[in-house]
């Protein structure tokens, strides 16, 4: 079945059940709306949005990321003083994609590359399944081993493992 192509403009006027993606024309499915990645996303969205009241939290908003692409990941940061945007054209400080099992590894650090090119400083990738954390970088998605996500010079911290504990709870 192949994608369906549509103008940037219908695609900016349209709704979309879990809102899609525009990737060169083309509508893309975005994957998730199963309990561990919903859970996974309320846990970052609250422990960012109490302990980081300096920056604005941002579930599932469109990033224009080029003339060709507009992104919608599960989670950004933007700075305070980041202009007002119906659509972010300007970087977020922070992107967090929470990995679906229909997810690859490939697709999100193909997707984690354009955001860092968009000039995205800090892209991190949560799996709620295998119970890791990923950095994006420039060479793909790097395993993250330290224990936790920071962001300096920012109260921006994530801790994988109490994540994954908390989800282990419910």
């Amino acid at each position: 079945m192949s994608a369906r192509l549509v103008e940037l403009e219908e695609y900016l006027h349209s709704n979309y059940e879990y809102d899609k993606e525009w990737v060169n024309g083309a509508l893309v499915e975005r994957n998730g709306g199963e309990f561990p990645h919903s859970y996974t996303l309320t846990l970052l969205c609250a422990s960012l949005f109490r302990t980081c009241p300096e920056f604005i939290p941002l579930i599932s908003v469109r990033v224009q990321t080029s003339s060709t692409a507009i992104r919608v990941p599960d989670f950004a940061i933007h700075r305070s003083d980041a202009p007002r945007e119906r659509i972010i054209a300007h970087p977020p400080l922070l992107v967090i994609e929470v990995k679906a099992p229909e997810d690859t590894l490939a697709m999100l650090s193909e997707k984690a590359g354009e955001y860092l090119r968009f000039g995205i400083e800090h892209v991190w990738v949560i799996d709620p399944y295998a119970r890791v954390a990923y950095r994006g970088t420039e060479g793909g998605l790097e395993l993250v081993r330290s224990g936790e996500l920071t962001i300096p010079g920012t109260p921006i911290r994530v801790v994988p493992q109490e994540i994954f504990a908390d989800l282990d709870c419910v």
